[in-house]
């Protein structure tokens, strides 16, 4: 931020009083004292001179205003441009007279979810609340400029006290003011941050961009490691960060050539044993790890953010498998696809999902959108809500996946046009020697019974399990005891192998007579 010279501050602060009403009562005074020192030649140049001097301190005044305005505008948030100035400048410094400083960044952890449950509302509440807080913790002569709604960048002057322990305990002060509860709608709410920053001696280049992407990759750490957390930059950061860039580049790779692609996974009917659909689930055949399974990689994807890329690609591979079904006469109902929050969260993603299923020929009765529990929690105003009631609307098949291990009401269920819950695997598991087990499956399917919903039960393994499934009224199974997933190419003589095989269990008839 722009810092004014001794000589800069002295007449601002003349021109301060010269330009306000007081001025006016020293003017008798001075014309009394110039007219006894000098006379009347002295009172005439004064008469003269001193509007000349008065005039010309407004106008210096007036200039400093402009450049306060410029450098400091309402509310105290720079433009990037005017922060990326600064923090230029805030470099050569540094550099020059041997000092440090350093570049901050703070943001909310999960401010998407938190916009997802309180709304548009009171979440930009909260980013002004945010503001306010950073600003009462940061020096008035640091900079400050707003990445986004939930991210603030600092740039700090130049000091020689300032080291990692003294950044360190600014980054505390900041987060403990931050994370006090505020009020939203007369209730208590809680939020954490996480910060990250770099000090400019240990930046590679001392340039605005190089400084705030090593910020950025201490910022990235702490949320890695987070929530709350704080991290300095440091060479190993670097080295992390270059790991994860590569990964990246690696990820997006595999999804263009097909690396990553669904592998399927059978479900059948526990009334006729035929198959009712398969799930697409993520696998990366990786030319030199193998097959990997989505617990290796959708980590790293929810951070790199391409969840939605991955989503399309699975999209993409799972409905060209309907299409090529279809054309080997293979009765597949539906293929079942999981939708991420990301993709959720996306207003355009019922009209992209109207021109996919177009281009496959397909009916949106063909998609089962497997959806975790959590979501159903949301609030139902936003664009999780909007998107997923609009796909049942559309005709979509709406499965609950993990059914059980989060919150959904009945109420969620009946608004959302639930059409099959996923009883998880928790409740499945040893259900058959298991009484307690077989009572949480039981009351789950009366549940569902009453609410005239279909009913999955997910990681069946034993026929045990099975047979206790169908037995207790689950309609349909999925699971190992099933078939493991398995690559496009392997699920037609897994299905000829199959129906071969419902075809050859015995029939039992109708008793005609004694």
């Amino acid at each position: 931020m722009w810092k004014p010279t001794t000589l800069e501050r002295t007449l601002d602060d003349l021109a301060s009083i010269l330009r306000g009403p007081a001025a006016l009562a020293f003017v008798p005074a001075i014309s009394l004292a110039a007219f006894w020192i000098g006379g009347e030649r002295a009172l005439v140049v004064l008469a003269l001179c001193l509007p000349l001097v008065v005039l010309g301190i407004a106008a210096f005044g007036a200039r400093t205003d402009r450049q306060r305005k410029r450098r400091n505008p309402p509310g105290g948030m720079m433009t990037i441009d005017a922060f990326a100035a600064e923090l230029t400048k805030i470099c050569n410094t540094a550099s020059a007279d041997g000092t440090d400083s350093a570049c901050i960044l703070v943001a909310l952890d999960d401010y998407s979810g938190f916009l997802d449950l309180h709304g548009n509302a009171a979440a930009d509440h909260l980013a002004k609340q945010f503001s306010r807080r950073v600003f009462s913790v940061i020096r008035s002569q640091d900079v400050v400029t707003r990445l986004d709604q939930n991210k603030i960048a600092i740039g700090l002057q130049p000091s020689h006290q300032l080291d990692l322990e003294a950044c360190i305990q600014m980054a505390g002060r900041i987060q403990a003011v931050v994370e006090e509860p505020f009020t939203l709608n007369g209730t208590g709410v809680y939020v954490s941050c996480s910060i990250g920053f770099s000090l400019l001696s240990s930046t590679p280049e001392c340039q605005f961009e190089d400084w705030i992407d090593t910020a950025s990759a201490a910022l990235g750490e702490a949320q890695r490691n987070g929530p709350s957390t704080i991290r300095a930059f440091s060479s190993e950061t670097r080295r992390r960060s270059h790991i994860r860039t590569n990964q990246r580049k690696d990820f997006e790779a595999a999804l263009d050539t097909g690396e990553i692609r669904p592998w399927y996974q059978p479900q059948i009917s526990t009334d006729t044993g035929q198959v009712t659909g398969f799930e697409a689930l993520a696998r990366w055949e990786h030319p030199k790890k193998g097959v990997l399974s989505p617990q290796v990689f959708l980590p790293f994807a929810e951070q790199a953010e391409l969840m939605e890329k991955l989503g399309q690609a699975m999209r993409h591979h799972a409905f060209a498998a309907m299409r090529d079904w279809d054309r080997a006469g293979v009765t597949v109902p539906r293929v079942g696809v999981n939708f991420s929050s990301d993709e959720l969260r996306d207003p355009a993603l019922i009209d992209r999902l109207k021109w996919e299923l177009d281009q496959n020929d397909l009916t949106p009765d063909r998609l089962a959108v497997e959806i975790l529990e959590t979501v159903f929690s949301r609030r139902p105003d936003d664009v999780i809500t909007l998107n997923v009631t609009s796909m049942a609307e559309l005709g979509c098949c709406i499965d609950l996946d993990d059914f059980g291990t989060g919150h959904a009401s009945i109420a969620s269920i009946k608004r959302f046009n639930v059409s099959r819950i996923k009883i998880d695997r928790s409740f499945v598991a040893k259900a058959d020697r298991d009484a307690s087990q077989q009572q949480l499956v039981s009351a789950i399917l009366t549940m569902a019974e009453r609410l005239n919903v279909e009913t999955l039960a997910e990681g069946v393994e034993t026929k045990g399990e099975h047979a206790l499934m169908a037995q207790l009224g689950c309609g349909h199974v999925q699971g190992f005891g099933i078939a493991k997933p398995m690559p496009f190419e392997n699920t037609l003589d897994w299905i000829s192998a199959h129906q071969n095989k419902v075809n050859g269990m015995p029939k039992i008839g109708r008793k005609t007579g004694p």
